[in-house]
């Protein structure tokens, strides 16, 4: 006898005594009949009690028991084709580990449904859910098919400060804290400490990490805490070779998503796996793209959210892709390490999917004149950047990167808001669970 996951108990375990251990799902009782559901990691197993059969104690245990409630249950495997998987457990034994309050603050049978306010506040008991489990067990395995992809293609994983003395990408939306006697930050990107990676001669580094945003958002895509995939590449030719990593590594991390059957199942999805390479317009392309479906984006304006959904469309039915870059932005809207293509563009790119930027990047200025230049240009002060400048009057190779929005990506693959797909969502309002 051993402890058994639900889902190891099948018919070819007929007679035999197991374990488990659950959560009380369902009750019913029918007279001379009680049921269990017990839930697990893996899913659902029925215990069922029979007046006559089973012992008296035991029936009064379960006549005690609260939905939720932590419990373990010893007993025979009994086939049965009517019960979940073919099978239920006669019970020799009940312990009731502990006993759960009534009446409970979410419903996870979903029998009675919930905003998504209730279901945050309760945020521990809305990921019993299979079907809420099954985001984070998807979300697990895209982040490990992205590790397992890069470490393939020789990248080092590395971890940045997340506390830091001036913004990374310059602009104020920044969150200061206290540090001693002095004024820091919460780190927006990696972005500098990635770029001092490829002075010191690591060539490939990779960061699954967190930003802080202190933007005032409220949108269904957007968080002030969020997780990523932050790349850096060094000795490269031009922004094409940072686009190809980016591609196959979002590529590898839709074929594992695709890989979950038992949990898309659940969530009733289906995942398309895009071809690569994928498909690439520019932004002035862009721009004449939606002028032509009635929406007017002025020339270096940001592409707005409207914008953003119009092109995802346009790319499904005009290009039959839900997935594409945007490359050749104007220079001065890009951040001041932004490598220029000429006087007017730049060497930087966006990724899409289904309407959504989900990554940005770009190749990076490596020339230490040129970078001190656009920093001025920017309207930033040197200063606040010597320990990142140094670097680049010692040997800095052609490098490039980029950040691809972990939380973006699984909303956008699921079809789902960004707080759903984040274990305890940040935004301007939410600071617990």
């Amino acid at each position: 006898m051993r402890t058994h996951y639900s889902e190891d108990i099948n018919p070819e375990l007929d007679g035999k005594t197991v374990e488990v251990y659950g959560w009380v799902h369902e009750k019913r009782d029918l007279g001379r009949l009680k049921f269990l559901i017990i839930r697990d990691r893996e899913g659902f197993i029925q215990i069922t009690a029979k007046k006559g059969i089973t012992d008296e104690n035991i029936l009064k245990k379960i006549d005690k028991l609260t939905r939720e409630s932590v419990i373990m249950i010893k007993g025979i495997v009994i086939g049965n084709p009517k019960a979940p998987r073919g099978v239920e457990i006669n019970p020799e034994a009940i312990d009731i580990i502990n006993r759960a309050d009534s009446p409970l603050p979410l419903d996870v049978t979903k029998k009675v449904c919930a905003d998504i306010d209730t279901r945050l506040n309760n945020r521990f008991m809305d990921l019993r859910k299979p079907e809420i489990s099954a985001i984070f067990r998807i979300r697990n395995k895209i982040i490990n098919a992205g590790r397992r992809y890069l470490l393939k293609e020789g990248f080092i994983e590395i971890n940045s400060p997340k506390i830091i003395a001036s913004a990374s990408e310059g602009g104020t939306d920044l969150f200061p804290i206290s540090y001693f006697d002095k004024e820091a930050f919460l780190a927006q990107s990696p972005q500098l400490y990635k770029q001092m990676m490829m002075a010191a001669g690591f060539d490939r580094v990779y960061e699954t990490t967190t930003y802080f945003r202190a933007e005032e958002h409220d949108t269904r895509r957007h968080l002030n805490e969020v997780s990523a995939f932050d790349v850096e590449i060094a000795f490269i030719r031009d922004e094409e070779d940072v686009m190809k990593i980016l591609e196959n590594l979002t590529t590898k991390m839709m074929e594992a998503a695709a890989s979950c059957e038992k949990e898309l199942k659940l969530l009733n999805k289906d995942i398309k796996i895009p071809e690569v390479p994928f498909e690439r317009i520019t932004y002035d392309e862009c721009i004449e793209l939606l002028k032509k479906y009635g929406k007017k984006i002025e020339w270096g304006e940001d592409i707005d959210t409207e914008g953003e959904k119009i092109l995802g469309n346009i790319m499904r039915d005009r290009f039959d892709t839900e997935i594409y870059f945007i490359k050749r932005y104007p220079l001065n809207t890009k951040p001041f390490y932004t490598m220029p293509y000429d006087d007017k563009y730049s060497r930087a790119f966006d990724l899409g999917y289904k309407g959504v930027e989900i990554s940005s990047g770009s190749q990076r200025i490596h020339k230490h004149k040129l970078l001190l230049e656009r920093i001025k240009f920017h309207n930033l002060n040197p200063e606040n950047f010597e320990f990142y400048l140094k670097c680049f009057r010692y040997g800095m190779p052609p490098h490039g990167g980029f950040g691809l929005g972990i939380d973006r990506i699984m909303m956008q693959l699921l079809d789902l808001s960004i707080r759903e797909v984040v274990l305890f969502p940040r935004d301007r309002h939410r600071l617990t669970p």
